[in-house]
């Protein structure tokens, strides 16, 4: 990472930029950043998962790197808030697993409906006071509230399908169906939140959600019923949409033609297309493509960036770091001794899988363009605080059950008598030292002599008659 900063420091005065030290600080904060949350998880005591976070840091950096060839910390464009997103979102993770580790993550299930309300909430306030741009809906500063959802629905959905798992599990037969009692008050939470984010065009918000949904309804009941009925439902709901909505009706246009409005609509795939060709497999090297001719770079299209620079190769190296990440988010679900901290993360690992794939996908024109950043990497301050809390509460997670607990056990173990090996079951050693004190017993009573049977007084009186 700091190889590549270097390199694109030198790379500046050949294109007429003065390198000064102030460029230094991105790779300073990243540096600082994530060795302080290190070094304050190990002093602490984390158990959790030791791999997310380089993981995290990997991907920033790449981040950084391409928001950084895009001019983002050059000149008169950089501010404060360009700075300390990245250190802030490390904070704010660091804070989220030292609150919530221990085992007390569970105090966010009770408050299942404040999650809900708070979700819709969101919606229905930037429906009504955000501004439209680019086909969608903004609050003040272009800045997108609703990308909190990503947490709160998860936290809902998780509290809700673990409080009813066993009666969201039982469908009817012989002709399989989802039981409506338990499931309306996610179905209605579904509706309503949905509907707000179709009103104001976020389409890609509302894929992220539902296939989310799915996923938590699939691992929290064991019934594959869920994903294949939400399978049919998206098919039909996507061709109604798409005959309502003239703004997707474009996206999918574009998709399959990109060519037919080549410098309108299809520019910015075709750019992007084009750059990613232009990278090959080792890519035109840091400082020597050209990215920015591709609208939009360092939002939508980064990782177009980082083909275009590192090439395939550079490429399929951040796509394994984001299955790692997203691997090592299943098994901390796997391992969590909760039903509520297994969906929680396992919703945290759906979000990041099925953002990645959108926004990938549509940059390599394999599904059309929905508008999603790419985690860590894309240019954006609520997605990436977003996706810091969430990878704070999924260490906090990882951290396991309450230390009290453990002590608890580790008493019972040690008030086990000694000798035993399980419980009720003496062990060998216990018996030959039963077995020497017995011996000892023995020859004691030996070497005094045998014993004379008493005598009784009913036998003497038989004798003397």
């Amino acid at each position: 990472m700091t190889l590549g900063f270097l390199m694109l420091l030198g790379a500046g005065p050949k294109e007429g930029y003065a390198v000064r030290w102030a460029d230094l600080v991105p790779l300073a904060g990243l540096a600082l950043s994530f060795g302080v949350a290190h070094l304050l998880l190990t002093l602490l005591g984390f158990r959790g998962d030791q791999v997310l976070l380089p993981v995290a840091a990997f991907l920033c950096g790449i981040g950084l790197l391409g928001q950084f060839r895009m001019g983002a910390f050059s000149g008169n464009q950089a501010s404060l808030l360009d700075v300390l997103i990245l250190p802030g979102g490390v904070a704010l993770m660091l804070c989220a697993t030292l609150l919530l580790m221990n085992g007390r993550y569970r105090l966010l299930a009770p408050p299942l409906w404040f999650w809900a309300l708070l979700s819709v909430a969101l919606v229905a306030l930037l429906l009504v006071t955000g501004q439209r741009f680019r086909g969608g809906v903004y609050a003040a500063g272009y800045v997108t509230p609703t990308e909190p959802l990503k947490l709160t629905v998860v936290l809902f959905a998780a509290a809700f399908i673990a409080q009813h798992a066993k009666a969201l599990a039982q469908w009817s037969k012989p002709i399989p169906f989802p039981p409506l009692r338990p499931l309306w008050p996610l179905l209605a939470f579904a509706a309503v939140l949905l509907g707000l984010l179709l009103v104001q065009r976020d389409l890609g918000m509302a894929l992220i959600l539902s296939l989310t949904l799915l996923a938590l309804l699939a691992a929290g009941t064991g019934h594959l019923g869920y994903p294949i009925y939400g399978a049919l439902g998206a098919t039909l709901g996507g061709w109604a949409l798409l005959s309502v909505f003239s703004h997707g009706q474009r996206r999918v246009e574009t998709w399959l033609d990109p060519f037919q409005d080549p410098t309108g609509a299809g520019w910015q795939v075709l750019q992007g297309l084009s750059g990613m060709y232009a990278g090959g497999l080792w890519g035109e090297g840091f400082g020597q493509a050209r990215p920015q001719y591709t609208p939009i770079a360092e939002s939508d299209f980064i990782y177009a960036v980082i083909a275009e620079e590192l090439g395939f190769a550079g490429s399929a190296l951040v796509l394994v770091f984001f299955v790692l990440l997203i691997g090592r988010l299943d098994g901390i679900a796997a391992r969590a001794r909760s039903p509520f901290g297994a969906l929680v993360a396992t919703g945290i690992a759906t979000v990041l899988a099925v953002q990645t794939l959108l926004n990938v996908g549509g940059v390599t024109k394999s599904i059309p363009l929905t508008g999603i950043t790419l985690p860590f990497i894309s240019h954006g301050g609520s997605s990436l605080i977003t996706v810091f809390v969430g990878l704070g509460l999924a260490l906090a997670i990882s951290d396991g059950e309450p230390r009290a607990g453990r002590r608890q056990s580790g008493r019972k173990q040690s008030e086990r008598r000694p000798g035993t090996g399980r419980k009720g079951s003496v062990s060998r050693g216990s018996r030959s030292k039963e077995a020497a004190v017995n011996n000892r017993t023995s020859n004691r009573s030996t070497s005094r002599g045998p014993r004379q049977p008493a005598v009784r007084k009913s036998s003497d009186r038989r004798t003397r008659d």
